[in-house]
């Protein structure tokens, strides 16, 4: 039930892509992708291995009709500024594979009790499917990540933007990191997913590539963090991904990551499933389950992960 480093395993059973976020008043607050892609739950703890049972709340469901009408995905719950925000995917009910990133407000000091309004639809610059919205603060700027694929030409890539407020870009939007290597070119060619950590004197962004099945994984790339995020040849990427399936753990496709802290360890919240072959489509096995693993750094202050 516990893995070695004395987290729950799993974590949270049947929700990927999960999100959690440790707030000053000392709860763990946790959103993730539910396996219907119906509605938007939070749910929230002292620790994270009292997440299984956490108190819970659905803050948000999906439209009848129309835009943000099917394919609820990767929730995630950001404080700026004061104001709670939720960042999600969504499809229209017509075509759930239209998607596109919206965000949720909540201005209310208790994200669990008050009211979620939507905020409408993020611009990302380019009418295409779009997904996975990320975000992080660096020296006063909020910036944002998520996927694109910009047409038949361009596969599922990470794109960096710096924003003007919560809701708009600044910036346009700059190609981060497409699919290159094998590794991200098994199935589908993608890289989706972001997950910023900001340490050890860099600027981390790890994300899943691949298509979703025992294939998924997730990759690294870094960036000094005095040095100018929007500018392409500040990043570096390994050309090896820092955790993929292991029959020796159990677990396959580990993908869709986010950070968190115990107080005294960094920890990475990802989902992966406990066996490898799947009937069908991957998106339609439910059983994506949350998993936690402690972080340890390299000699260089990169993250890595051991199994």
């Amino acid at each position: 039930m516990y893995n070695k480093d004395n987290y729950r395993n799993p974590l949270v059973y049947n929700r990927a892509d999960p999100f959690c976020y440790l707030h000053t008043d000392g709860y763990y607050y946790f959103t993730a992708t539910e396996p219907y892609y119906e509605f938007i739950e939070l749910r929230r703890a002292k620790s994270l291995n009292e997440l299984v049972n956490a108190e819970t709340r659905v803050v948000w469901r999906k439209h009848e009709k129309g835009d943000m009408g099917a394919h609820i995905w990767a929730p995630e719950i950001h404080f700026i500024d004061g104001v709670w925000y939720i960042y999600f995917t969504a499809g229209h009910s017509d075509n759930k594979w239209n998607i596109r990133p919206y965000a949720l407000v909540c201005r209310d000091k208790d994200p669990m009790a008050g009211n979620w309004e939507e905020a409408g639809r993020i611009d990302v610059g380019h009418e295409s499917f779009s997904l996975d919205m990320t975000s992080f603060m660096h020296n006063g700027k909020q910036y944002v990540l998520w996927a694109q694929v910009i047409d038949e030409k361009h596969p599922s890539s990470v794109y960096i933007a710096r924003m003007k407020n919560p809701l708009e870009l600044e910036t346009k939007p700059m190609l981060l990191t497409k699919p290159q290597y094998d590794w991200e070119l098994r199935g589908i060619p993608v890289n989706e997913g972001p997950a910023v950590l900001i340490r050890n004197g860099k600027i981390m962004v790890v994300f899943s590539a691949a298509n979703t099945g025992s294939n998924y994984c997730m990759g690294l790339l870094w960036c000094d963090e005095n040095a100018d995020v929007m500018d392409i040849n500040s990043w570096h990427k390994m050309s090896e991904p820092i955790m993929q399936s292991s029959d020796d753990i159990k677990e396959y496709g580990p993908g869709h990551n986010s950070f968190t802290t115990d107080g005294e360890d960094d920890i990475i919240i990802y989902h992966s499933r406990s066996y490898k072959n799947i009937i069908g489509d991957p998106l339609d096995d439910i059983n994506r389950h949350t998993r936690a693993r402690k972080i340890v750094y390299d000699d260089n202050g990169l993250i890595t992960i051991e199994i």
